[in-house]
């Protein structure tokens, strides 16, 4: 069934941006971008502005400050990745799995998310607040699941929204053997895995249009700015028992 046809939803003035946290560099093919393409579908079948990055191909500096090149690096293309992910509604964090766990380049790039999110937005909040977040995992080996959870928590603490089901994924059979997409054929069929990815696609594409629509996250009870200024929002504040 079309999801054109099912509804009438207006989420043309979205936008998203897709990291994808493989270790191939382009123009080597992803397997995690693959299954990222099948959500960026149905985000760009109901006209949101879909911009995927794949993070290798970028010359990342190591490091928590916005910009590493104030911190000894000569070169960090980090802070022109943050612009653009600060623009979006919409992150999704896509990593393969090694070992068990995340990417190292999908803990780089959460390290350096984490590095700009001690800025506050124009109404003193965190810099991440009124955006939303999910992620989409790939591999031969057990973790979706610990993946997801390392991702979504770092994401949410870090001020993004998190949808109910917001995470997503494929594992092969344990071992070596075919990954997503290999052939044109290999998970492609897999309800578990196709129902999680929609759901998560439409849950991320709901809050961002419930946060657009109220203007941003509430902001009472969690501005920086107001709280360095001596506001307790309800807080017991001791100075004045």
């Amino acid at each position: 069934m079309s999801g054109q046809a099912d509804h009438h939803l207006d989420f043309g003035d979205l936008s998203a941006v897709y990291i994808n946290c493989t270790l191939k560099k382009s123009p080597e093919a992803s397997h995690t971008q693959t299954l990222a393409d099948r959500s960026i579908a149905i985000m760009e079948a109901n006209h949101v502005k879909v911009e995927s990055i794949r993070a290798v191909d970028h010359r990342i500096a190591a490091g928590v400050w916005p910009d590493m090149t104030e911190h000894g690096w000569d070169v960090d293309e980090w802070p022109a990745i943050y612009e653009r992910v600060l623009a979006a509604d919409i992150l999704v964090i896509a990593s393969p799995i090694w070992l068990g766990e995340k990417s190292s380049v999908c803990t780089r790039v959460i390290e350096r998310l984490y590095g700009n999110s001690s800025l506050l937005n124009e109404r003193g909040q965190y810099t991440y607040y009124g955006r939303v977040a999910g992620c989409l995992i790939t591999g031969n080996e057990d973790g979706i699941k610990h993946c997801s959870m390392s991702i979504l928590y770092a994401l949410q603490h870090l001020g993004y929204t998190i949808p109910p089901q917001a995470d997503a994924g494929w594992i092969g059979e344990a071992g070596p053997g075919p990954s997503y997409g290999d052939d044109g054929t290999v998970g492609i069929d897999n309800d578990f895995t196709n129902r999680n990815t929609a759901f998560m696609t439409w849950n991320l594409l709901h809050a961002a249009r419930m946060l657009s629509d109220l203007g941003g996250f509430p902001a009472y009870g969690n501005q920086r700015s107001e709280w360095d200024a001596g506001c307790r929002f309800d807080y017991p504040n001791p100075e004045h028992r």
